[in-house]
């Protein structure tokens, strides 16, 4: 067990300034309050504290840290109070003692709704001080080297924990010599056959190898040397579960990988990077495809360096990974690199202000951002371990800068990365100037222009596409938002309609006094409930006003052959014709005799301000009559009038909407509609009708072969079309074709 004059040592070797009297002092209260403690292992139970001081003293991290590792466990596992450590110690101190003591008492491997919690609440301990996760996992990765002395049962959920949370984090943190030796102990404790095995093909190959990797050490070396640059050349083999993991996602088998072994080489500055690099490839041929410049676009966490394989004397591929001194201690501490003494100063402020530069901490403090975004913990969960665990590509905007994303990442994601605003308004994108769909998958360096639209909403089909918290998150509230505000303006709309039928008042004071009665919180609630079929028109006019009696007279069930479809027993419907359609005279006619009970609902297609979707098996077109149906949850399906379909809703007139069309002529757009066509059955007759639908502007979303026989088929086309006009125009040229023996509009 290391002394107390040797952790000072440890410090005071680079930091001479340190306090030794907090470091004395936090070394013998803690030896003190943990007493005659002992660990699974047998030992003293202060050689746990002991060990994470000296752990954080090899990333060389201020004496405030290393006071704070020696004191993290005392208040969970000793008489020690938060408000004796503060006295003792100062309050900056105590802050983090007490918020490591809440991390330990988290199980992150739990159920999944419980886990995410905890995981919230872990990033939340570690938002306002880095040094929280810098204490965390080197507690973690002690807690790792001694796994072997605790009871069998629990090695397997500790491992696992380490596995999913904090060896991602490590890595995220830029500490991936911290990641890669907790990766390799978890993976021996849950599959430690696949981990004996792995290693002990290393052992075999290190033998026949070693002269390989001491042949190209000293060639480097000389070779650079003759250019006169100083490098230090270091080879090293991958680690067992590196190896194991790339066998499992490139499906591979050991004998397949090309580069187990890599090399580093450290230089003094920047430009000699890249003079070692034209060393390296006019020494060895090098492999297309496997050269990776992390110096002028850096990864996300920090890291700096310059990667290149080359076929090296054995025919062996290697990988050379090369960097200054300052990038290796960034590439090996990450975040805690950033823990620098400048200018003479020291304490916990200076961390806290060098690590508000690193691209790690944005990371981290970007993650914890998205807490506050409403995603339900299990949300947050499954979108923070995508970022962990995925891999990285780098993009540009068009005017050059640089946002760093999941591998897989597409421009939905990239959008949502450059501004919220411009991912719920993108509409469409360009990668390197070509107009590509949104589901592209982003490659490095692309060049990304994100095409926007003020009337866009993002499709809630968006968050299946796209990959990142923040991207996701953002979708799912601004779908939320879009139809809560559709769902209410059609609440609104019904419930004036059927207040003005009823000849009662209609304000939103007279709505506030209902909401108790409804289980309502809200007049917005109230009016999204009504849109969404939920809450009836009724029912609200009851609450509102007490005195009302519905003396509607009980529907009945018309005779078949009473009427057109027995429409006319339809209570409320109103049939309207476009204005757009009529004459002056008839237009004023209609403003002069409007609905007394207001106008009808305006109906623009799929994307305007209420949730409108089209009737299945046929649709409409403006120029039809139509009329709205509201389907709880689902919102208002539009029918034409001649649908027989509507028949279903005659004893249902709650349902019934007025409604009219109200096409923007700024901002054209297309409707379905269904033809059944049947046509010859000779070569050439579905592109001869294809032809005549792409002559005519039609757009053709769907086609079916109903029936087929040895001298005609029968087919039924989904089409979209702008008007009933335009719907005319395609049957009668497709009527005029020699092949075409008839052709009628279908009306589910």
């Amino acid at each position: 067990m290391m002394r107390q004059y040797e952790l000072v040592e440890r410090v005071t070797r680079y930091n001479p300034d340190a306090d030794e009297g907090l470091l004395n002092k936090a070394y013998v209260y803690a030896m003190q309050k943990h007493g005659p403690q002992t660990r699974a292992s047998g030992d003293p139970y202060f050689s746990h504290p002991l060990e994470v001081a000296a752990i954080l003293t090899d990333l060389h991290l201020d004496d405030a840290t290393i006071a704070v590792a020696l004191l993290h466990d005392t208040i969970e596992d000793t008489d020690a109070t938060r408000t004796e450590i503060d006295t003792l110690f100062g309050e900056e101190i105590g802050k983090l003692v007490d918020g490591l003591t809440k991390i330990k008492r988290l199980d992150l491997v739990s159920r999944k709704a419980k886990q995410a919690e905890n995981f919230r609440k872990l990033l939340l301990a570690i938002a306002d001080d880095v040094r929280v996760l810098l204490v965390k996992l080197a507690d973690r990765l002690h807690n790792m080297r001694t796994l072997y002395h605790m009871p069998e049962h629990k090695r397997g959920r500790i491992a696992e924990e380490t596995m999913e949370i904090y060896a991602p984090l490590a890595g995220r943190m830029g500490m991936h010599d911290m990641r890669e030796e907790l990766e390799d102990i978890a993976f021996k404790t849950l599959n430690p056959d696949a981990y004996e095995t792995i290693s002990e093909r290393l052992a075999e190959q290190r033998e026949d190898n070693a002269e390989l990797i001491l042949e190209i050490e000293q060639t480097l070396t000389e070779r650079l040397a003759e250019r006169g640059m100083a490098a230090v050349v270091k080879g090293r083999e991958k680690r067992p579960y590196s190896i194991f993991r790339k066998m499992q996602q490139k499906s591979l088998g050991f004998e397949q990988l090309s580069d187990i072994y890599g090399f580093r080489v450290t230089v003094g500055t920047l430009e000699a990077c890249y003079r070692v690099l034209g060393v390296i490839h006019t020494t060895w041929p090098t492999v297309p495809g496997r050269f990776k410049d992390y110096i002028s676009t850096p990864k996300q966490n920090d890291y700096r360096s310059i990667h290149t394989t080359i076929v090296g004397p054995s025919r062996q591929r290697v990988e050379l990974q090369i960097r200054t001194i300052t990038m290796d201690r960034v590439a090996e501490l990450g975040i805690a690199a950033h823990a620098l003494y400048k200018d003479g100063e020291t304490g916990g402020r200076n961390i806290a202000r060098h690590t508000e530069d690193c691209r790690a901490y944005e990371w981290l403090r970007r993650t914890i951002d998205l807490l506050a975004e409403g995603d339900t913990p299990e949300e947050f969960l499954e979108n923070t371990k995508l970022e962990l665990f995925h891999d990285q590509v780098f993009c540009f905007t068009p005017k050059g800068r640089l946002i760093a994303l999941p591998r897989g990442a597409t421009p939905i994601d990239f959008a949502y990365a450059v501004h919220t605003g411009i991912g719920n308004t993108c509409v469409g994108c360009k990668l390197n100037g070509k107009i590509m769909p949104l589901v592209t998958e982003l490659r490095n360096g692309d060049e990304v222009e994100i095409i926007r639209s003020k009337a866009q909403t993002p499709p809630p089909a968006w968050e299946a596409i796209a990959i990142t918290g923040k991207a996701r998150a953002a979708i799912r509230r601004a779908t939320r938002e879009s139809v809560r505000t559709q769902y209410g303006a059609l609440g609104e709309h019904i419930l004036k309609r059927a207040f003005a039928r009823a000849d009662k008042s209609y304000s939103e004071e007279l709505l506030e006094t209902a909401l108790t009665e409804l289980n309502q919180a809200s007049i917005a609630d109230l009016l999204a409930a009504v849109g969404r079929g939920d809450v009836s028109a009724q029912s609200v006019l009851k609450s509102a006003h007490p005195d009302y009696q519905d003396d509607r007279a009980a529907l009945t069930s018309p005779m078949p052959e009473e009427g057109w479809f027995g429409l006319e027993k339809g209570a409320g419907l109103k049939f309207r014709i476009p204005a757009n359609e009529l004459d002056e005279a008839v237009r004023d006619h209609v403003a002069k005799n409007d609905d007394p009970y207001g106008p009808a609902l305006p109906i623009r297609g799929l994307s305007g301000d209420i949730p409108v979707s089209f009737a299945p098996n046929g649709g409409a077109v403006p120029g039809d009559r139509i009329v709205g149906i509201l389907t709880p949850s689902e919102g208002l399906t539009i029918y034409p009038i001649q649908s027989p379909a509507l028949k279903e809703f005659d004893d249902q007139s709650e349902r019934w909407v007025d409604v009219r069309w109200d096409i923007d002529v700024d901002n054209p757009e297309r409707f379905p509609a269904r033809l059944s066509i049947s046509a010859v059955n000779e070569p050439g007759s579905l592109a001869a009708i294809a032809q005549t639908i792409g002559e005519n502007s039609g757009n053709i979303d769907n086609v079916k072969m109903v029936r087929k026989a040895p001298d005609f088929h029968q087919m039924i086309i989904d089409l979209e079309v702008w008007d009933l006009k335009h719907l005319n125009r395609i049957i009668n040229q497709l009527r005029s074709r020699a092949t075409v023996s008839s052709v009628t509009r279908v009306n589910g």
